[in-house]
């Protein structure tokens, strides 16, 4: 009996001392978590206390007047490269016809003469070492020297002549464009669109509108920094009602086209 009324205080004492250790471990367990997680919080406090080091960029506020910020400027903004403008330009041309032949028309013996202004603008990279631009023609002159009468397919049946006056416009086109900004510059161009007459040309059973399609091969030549010449000497001009009524009457001219073209934005280095 005295045995055991020894030994129980010793085996209590012994479970509190394990208990308590247990406890002491299970919270040092939990201390060590809560600082794990807290630690990565606290740098990144630190971080955003600490002065920018040199070279970083530093937000600069301006003072404030009457509990207002007036305004704050960030002094390393970054700096956008400045937009390169367009190559454009405009060229005043004129067209005078030196021949007909027969390939998608069947109407002859007439001539044609055109003046108006055509914008270029570089807009689809490049192709085969050519600049690609989008070209646009206005023509407010058009002028058919034609004969007086001819049957259903624009053949004359008459020597007395007539000119007929019209207007042109082609919004759809493209140019090839050789050598850019060199002194010589070969190009290759086709552009399409649409004529009106004031009355039927080259037969009574035609309409008073057209399609027209042109091409053209020619050389530009640099004059100054903002102008240069254009040559083409090598040009067809096309024009037919493609069937809108049954009688397609048409007309395929070689012309010569000269023009006057003016860069615009920024003069050209030479």
């Amino acid at each position: 009996m005295s045995t055991s009324r020894i030994c129980e205080p010793e085996s209590v004492e012994r479970g509190r001392d394990g208990f308590l250790s247990g406890a002491l471990l299970v919270h040092l367990l939990c201390g060590l978590v809560t600082l794990s997680l807290l630690t990565p919080q606290i740098a990144r406090t630190q971080e955003a206390e600490t002065p920018a080091a040199a070279g970083t960029p530093v937000a600069i506020t301006a003072p404030v007047v009457n509990d207002t910020l007036v305004g704050t400027t960030n002094v390393a903004q970054t700096k956008t490269r400045a937009k390169e403008p367009v190559e454009s330009e405009i060229i005043v041309e004129g067209m005078a016809s030196y021949g007909h032949y027969k390939i998608f028309a069947s109407g002859s013996g007439c001539k044609l003469y055109t003046g108006g202004v055509e914008y270029d603008r570089h807009s689809w990279g490049y192709f085969l070492k050519a600049r690609m631009d989008y070209v646009a023609e206005i023509l407010p002159l058009i002028l058919l020297d034609t004969a007086d009468k001819s049957d259903i397919w624009g053949t004359p049946t008459t020597t007395a002549r007539e000119v007929v006056p019209g207007v042109g416009f082609s919004p759809i086109g493209f140019r090839m464009l050789w050598r850019n900004d060199k002194a010589w510059m070969p190009y290759l161009e086709a552009k399409g669109g649409i004529l009106v007459f004031d009355k039927k040309v080259l037969s009574q059973e035609a309409t008073y509108e057209s399609f027209s399609l042109q091409s053209a091969v020619g050389l530009k030549t640099r004059l100054t920094d903002r102008v240069d010449l254009r040559l083409g000497l090598f040009s067809d001009f096309h024009f037919s009602n493609a069937f809108m009524v049954p009688v397609n009457p048409g007309l395929d001219v070689m012309n010569a086209n000269f023009g006057l073209s003016y860069h615009l934005g920024a003069p050209r280095v030479r």
